[in-house]
C-alpha cells in the first residue's frame, strides 16, 4: 500500500548526519546470524483469530556487519496449516508500504487466505522498524494530537518533524530494504525451513525481488501482486493515479445509471478543485464518531488525496462519482463520511510512517530527477499531490544509500506469479509487464476488473494456492479473473446503483 498521508509528513525528520548503507552480502552473512540468533516462540491468541496460533521472536542484529553490536528483536506469527500438513512448503507474507506491520494482518490474512491455510503454514514478520520489531516511533505530541478533522493535509512545521526525528534511538540507516530481507531469511531458517514461498503485496514485491536476487535457495515459489519494480521510485504516482481515475471517468459513463447520474463527472471535479484551491470550504460537522461539534477545513489537497487513496478498492471507487457529484454542489458531507474512515491514529495493518520515509527518502527519492518530478505532475487529477510530502520532508531526513547493484533488475529462474489489477492507481499492470520481461519463469496475469491488489478477490487467492501447490504457470486457469463484473457506482445517497 504506497500512501502518504499527512501523518507520513508529520513524524518523518531529519536527525542529521549522513548514515552510510551497509549493503548486503551473501548468505554466508545470513546463516551465520541463523546459528547465532536466538529464536523464542510460543502459542498465543492475538486480536481478531479465535484459535491458537504460534508468537514468537528472533533476536538479530541492528547491523549485520557488526554480529555482535545492538541487537534487536524481530517479531513474526505463524498461521498453521488448518490440515497440520508440517511437510507443506509453508508461505511467507511480505506486507506492502513500505512500512506495514505483517502480523497486525494476522486476522484478516487468516480469513483471505483461507484456501492457501489450508495445506500451508503462513509465516508473518513485523519489517524492522514496524509493529512490535523496534518500531520507528516518534511520540510528539504535536503529532499524534492531529486528526482527519483538525488538520490540513501539509499542515507540518520543519521544527516539528525535526523534534520527532531526534526522538529516535536506532540507528535509521539499517532500516533499509536489504536488512529486512536479511531478517526474513533469518526467520525462515531460524524456524527449520529450508525454502519457502514467498507472497508480496505492492512494496512486498519489491522486497520479493529483492529476496529473490539476495537468497534464491531459499525460495520455492514467489507471488508479485501489485509489483513495484526496483526501477520504479516511491512520490511519482501522479501519471498512475491519472490513469485509474480516467478509468473511473471511462467505466461510470459505460454504465448506464452512472452516466445517467453523473453526465458531466469529470467537469464537476475539475469545478470543485478549482473553487478549493480559490478558497477551501470551512464546515461545521458533528464528529461522524464523537458526535460533538467539530471545525473542518477541506482544502484541494485534503480533497484530492482522499479520492486518490479510495482508487485503491472498488468499494472506494464506487462511491467516488457520488461524492464528487455532491461536492460540486456543495455538499461536502458525502466526502467527510469517506474522510471518516481515516479518524484513527495508527489503524492496525496501516503504515508506520517513519520506516515509509526512511526507505523513500533514501532508496528513491535522490535518483528522481526535477524532470521526472514535472513529468508525473503533468496530469488534470492529483497533479503534484504524491509528491508534496517526499519532497518536504526528505530534504531533512538522515541519510543513507543504497550502492548502484541494488536498481539493477532482477534475474531469477524461480518460478513467478505476477498478477496486476488494471485499475490500479499505483502500479498500473505496466509494472508487471516489466518484471516479467525480467524473469526467466513467470506469467502475468491482468484482472481486468481489479484494482490495487489482486488476491482482495476469491479468485485471485485461488490462483495463489493453486500455484504454489502446483507450480504449474502455464496450466493455471485464471478464467475467474476474466469472469469478474465491470465495477458498479452508487448513484444516490440512497445507496442504490
Amino acid at each position: 500500500m504506497w500512501k502518504l498521508k499527512r501523518k507520513v509528513v508529520c513524524s518523518a525528520l531529519l536527525a542529521s548526519g549522513l548514515l552510510t548503507s551497509s549493503m548486503m552480502t551473501s548468505a554466508e552473512q545470513t546463516s551465520s546470524i541463523s546459528s547465532q540468533s536466538n529464536l523464542s516462540i510460543e502459542n498465543c491468541h492475538v486480536d481478531g483469530i479465535k484459535e491458537q496460533i504460534k508468537c514468537g521472536t528472533l533476536t538479530v542484529p541492528e547491523n549485520y556487519q557488526l554480529p555482535a553490536g545492538q541487537q534487536i528483536d524481530l517479531h513474526f506469527t505463524v498461521l498453521p496449516a488448518i490440515d497440520n500438513s508440517n511437510n507443506k512448503i509453508p508461505l511467507m507474507f511480505l506486507a506492502g508500504g513500505p512500512g506495514q506491520a505483517a502480523t497486525e494482518l494476522a486476522a484478516m490474512l487468516r480469513n483471505r487466505f483461507y484456501e492457501v491455510r489450508k495445506t500451508h503454514d503462513i509465516i508473518l514478520v513485523d519489517q524492522r522498524g514496524t509493529g512490535q520489531s523496534s518500531q520507528l516511533k516518534c511520540d510528539d505530541e504535536a503529532f499524534t494530537a492531529q486528526s482527519v478533522y483538525e488538520s490540513l493535509t501539509f499542515d507540518f512545521e520543519v521544527s516539528e518533524v525535526q523534534d520527532c526525528i531526534a526522538d529516535f534511538t536506532q540507528d535509521l540507516s539499517q532500516y533499509n530494504s536489504e536488512n529486512a530481507i536479511r531478517d526474513f531469511d533469518a526467520v525462515r531458517g531460524a524456524l527449520g525451513h529450508d525454502k519457502i514461498n514467498v507472497y508480496g503485496g505492492s512494496y512486498g514485491t519489491r522486497a520479493a525481488l529483492i529476496y529473490m536476487r539476495m537468497f534464491p535457495e531459499s525460495l520455492n515459489s514467489v507471488v508479485l501482486d501489485s509489483v513495484a519494480p526496483l526501477d520504479m521510485r516511491i512520490g511519482l504516482f501522479g501519471q498512475s493515479g491519472a490513469r485509474s481515475y480516467e478509468l473511473l471517468l471511462s467505466n461510470c459513463q459505460a454504465e448506464e445509471s452512472c452516466q445517467k447520474a453523473f453526465p458531466n463527472l469529470d467537469q464537476d471535479y475539475q469545478k470543485v478543485f478549482a473553487e478549493l484551491v480559490a478558497k477551501p470550504v470551512e464546515l461545521s460537522i458533528p464528529h461522524p464518531r464523537l458526535g460533538t461539534a467539530t471545525k473542518l477545513i477541506i482544502d484541494a489537497d485534503k480533497f484530492v488525496s482522499t479520492i486518490q487513496q479510495q482508487l485503491y478498492s472498488l468499494t472506494g471507487r464506487s462511491m467516488m462519482p457520488l461524492v464528487i457529484n455532491q461536492a460540486a454542489q456543495g455538499n461536502f458531507m458525502p466526502f467527510v463520511g469517506v474522510l471518516a474512515q481515516a479518524d484513527e491514529k495508527q489503524p492496525r495493518g496501516s503504515v508506520y510512517t517513519n520506516l515509509l520515509m526512511n526507505i523513500a527518502c533514501n532508496e528513491d527519492f535522490p535518483l528522481i530527477a526535477e524532470q521526472d518530478w514535472q513529468a508525473d505532475a503533468s496530469n488534470q487529477f492529483a497533479r503534484n499531490i504524491s509528491h508534496r510530502g517526499v519532497r518536504l520532508v526528505c530534504p531533512l531526513w538522515p541519510k543513507y544509500r543504497p550502492e548502484a547493484s541494488f536498481y539493477e533488475p532482477v534475474n531469477s529462474d524461480i518460478p513467478t506469479l505476477i498478477l496486476s489489477g488494471n485499475l490500479d492507481p499505483v502500479t498500473p499492470p505496466e509494472n508487471g509487464e516489466r518484471a516479467d520481461q525480467m524473469l526467466a519463469n513467470s506469467r502475468h496475469i491482468v484482472a481486468e476488473h481489479l484494482s490495487h491488489i489482486v488476491a482482495v478477490n476469491d479468485c485471485g487467492v485461488g490462483l495463489v494456492a493453486k500455484f504454489i501447490d502446483e507450480l504449474d504457470l502455464e496450466g493455471l486457469d485464471a478464467s475467474c479473473l476474466a469472469e469478474l463484473p465491470a465495477e458498479t457506482f452508487m448513484t444516490s445517497l440512497n445507496g442504490n446503483t
